[in-house]
């Protein structure tokens, strides 16, 4: 047993009750987490593990550089497209490829969708059931949760004591028939959940009604890139055409009928936020209000690259401005940039990785994907039936990306810091607007900095950055529309399509906001095939190991000081981490031969 502490300002203590989660579901992708737990119940030690590794970045070598996209988009079905995205910026950047304003509008649309649509899915059909008690609201008072729903959000529609009683019903009628589905080995008696039942009720009942949105919300994705998930996307614009007098018969899928379509599955974008996602958020977490640990280093050592410029290709018009705030002084930006060698460092000391010299981090250009599986000497059982790690030596298969040396959080939350911190006047006061009336409703005077850093503030954080998507969607289409009527239908530029039009040897790099953090793509082109090719996607920031210093990670951090109630059932832990929407890969359950899902929580 040790006690150590880090560079970053944590005390790590290994001794104590081991507690450990594998998998971790309601993620994308598989990952473990173990902690230690001291007399108190207090997590005092944080280990995190991504448990499976591709080697999609093994598979491009060799291969043309405009296929890319449709490669790497397959690194997740639910952020469908960012990686798509990110990678037609890498080779358009390295090929110094400039694309049409239709084609820059139409991918600001398929983003900010993507945000919005993967966002509420991820409230209410992921994170949402760490807060609520859905068989609690079966106590709930129809007619109260009613004067609920109208204290907290009174424009929407849905409020009348008999639709919450239908809604009551409905669920009573799904827990009689023992087919619980989603509910089923949910910690329902569990102290950690503090809702009412009046905000139980309602909180299921929006669950139900996002359920039925999110399918309308990505149609746009089947407008504009034919499909969802994984929309085709292509180097040197889109691959939509536009013909305003067509039928789409000649092939062309945008005419004005379609274009109404997107408006209309916006404007329902906008109101769902406004009138219940983010209200539901303020009211949920009144409940938690004396809960404001989580936050690890989130909105305090914070990084984004900013996106969604005003003016494509003009990082001063970023709607979202990136940078790097260290040590919580929100007082000092520094300015980032992906392709500085010095900046931006992967470490592999607790990866299974092999570099030649791992005390040293590489920059993606020069980056290698090497596998090497060891376990450390103090691992408990076995290569394949692995009891405890040693997080002493190797024990994840994310690497550990840091900016100068430091670890970094990457989210919404970064974003709206940075944002915050750089006096973006929209997002300070829609910050202010819920914080109020969190302040309202809980009966308490925080500030936004005590708010924000927490995992209370990272998922209201999420909430207000759907929101402002939206809205920015309503001005990307009336740009459109305007840029479509000046007389401009390109939506691709072909210019430099043939690779004999290429140089030698070239190298680019694209970042995008993805829906959970800083997401970008370095390609490296040699006699027009990929040379090199590695991708930093959010959760390899936050899910980082830690580095050759000690430095922990964001997802570590976080659960440091968090009180738990029972060590069976760590609500607590779940809470957390799916506060950052971890992304790890694709699929989500560990399934045995006969369909059993096998979830485990073990305490040692």
């Amino acid at each position: 047993m040790s006690v150590i502490t880090t560079p970053n300002g944590y005390t790590l203590d290994n001794s104590g009750t081991r507690v450990v989660v594998d998998p971790v579901t309601r993620i994308e992708g598989h990952m473990r987490c173990e902690v230690n737990l001291d007399a108190n119940n207090v997590i005092v030690n944080a280990v995190s593990t991504g448990t499976m590794w591709r080697g999609l970045e093994v598979i491009l070598r060799g291969r043309d550089p405009r296929d890319a996209w449709a490669f790497v988009e397959r690194i997740c079905g639910v952020c469908t497209g960012c990686h798509a995205l990110a990678s037609c910026r890498a080779v358009e950047h390295a090929l110094d490829i400039k694309i049409p304003l239709n084609a820059h509008l139409i991918r600001e649309m398929m983003a900010k969708t993507l945000q919005v649509h993967d966002h509420v899915v991820h409230f209410y059909h992921l994170h949402a059931l760490d807060w609520i008690n859905p068989i609690n609201a079966l106590k709930a008072n129809p007619k109260a949760t009613s004067g609920l729903q109208n204290i907290v959000s009174p424009k929407h529609a849905k409020s009348s004591p008999g639709y919450f009683k239908d809604i009551q019903t409905r669920i009573r009628k799904f827990i009689e028939s023992g087919q619980l589905g989603p509910f089923k080995n949910g910690y329902w008696d569990n102290p950690a959940y503090k809702c009412s039942p009046e905000a139980d009720l309602m909180a299921v009942a929006h669950y139900l009604e996002a359920l039925d949105l999110q399918k309308e919300f990505v149609k746009l994705h089947t407008i504009f890139g034919g499909k969802n998930p994984h929309p085709n996307y292509l180097v040197g614009g889109v691959p939509c055409a536009i013909n305003m007098d067509g039928d789409m018969a000649a092939g062309a899928p945008l005419n004005m009928e379609r274009l109404n379509f997107v408006k209309s599955r916006i404007d329902e974008m906008v109101q769902f936020n406004t009138n219940v996602y983010v209200p539901d958020v303020i009211a949920i977490a009144s409940f938690y209000k004396d809960q404001l640990w989580g936050g690890g280093i989130g909105a305090k050592s914070v990084m984004d690259y900013g996106a969604y410029p005003k003016v494509n290709y003009d990082k001063s018009t970023d709607q979202l401005p990136g940078g790097v705030i260290l040590n919580d002084n929100w007082d000092e930006v520094f300015p980032i940039d992906p392709t500085d060698p010095e900046q931006v460092q992967e470490f592999v000391t607790h990866s299974w990785y092999k570099y030649p010299d791992e005390t040293k981090g590489l920059h993606p250009w020069d980056g290698i994907t090497e596998a090497n599986y060891e376990l450390g000497s103090k691992t408990k059982g076995t290569r394949t039936d692995i009891k405890e790690l040693d997080e002493s030596a190797k024990y994840s298969w994310i690497k550990s990306p840091r900016w100068r040396g430091h670890a970094v959080e990457v989210g919404p939350l970064s974003r709206y810091v940075l944002a915050i911190a750089q006096g973006h006047e929209h997002i300070t006061e829609q910050t202010n607007k819920a914080l109020s009336g969190f302040n309202a409703l809980a009966g308490t005077k925080l500030n936004v900095k005590q708010a924000l850093q927490s995992t209370i503030g990272r998922t209201l954080a999420r909430a207000l950055e759907s929101e402002y998507c939206a809205e920015m969607m309503v001005d990307d289409w009336h740009a459109l529309i305007n840029n479509i009527k000046s007389g401009d239908s390109s939506t691709a530029n072909m210019e430099k399509w043939d690779p004999k039009t290429w140089p030698k040897n070239a190298k680019g790099v694209g970042t995008v906001a993805a829906p959970r953090g800083a997401n970008a793509h370095w390609i490296v082109i040699k006699d027009g095939k990929i040379d090199n090719y590695q991708c930093i996607v959010p959760t390899t920031w936050n899910g980082s190991p830690r580095d050759p210093a000690g430095n922990i990670g964001a997802f570590e951090a976080s659960l440091m000081g968090t009180p738990v109630e029972r060590a069976n059932e760590p609500v607590e832990i779940l809470r957390t981490l799916h506060s950052f929407d971890p992304c790890l890969a694709c699929s989500t359950h560990v399934m045995s031969e006969d369909g059993e899902e096998l979830i485990n929580v073990k305490v040692r």
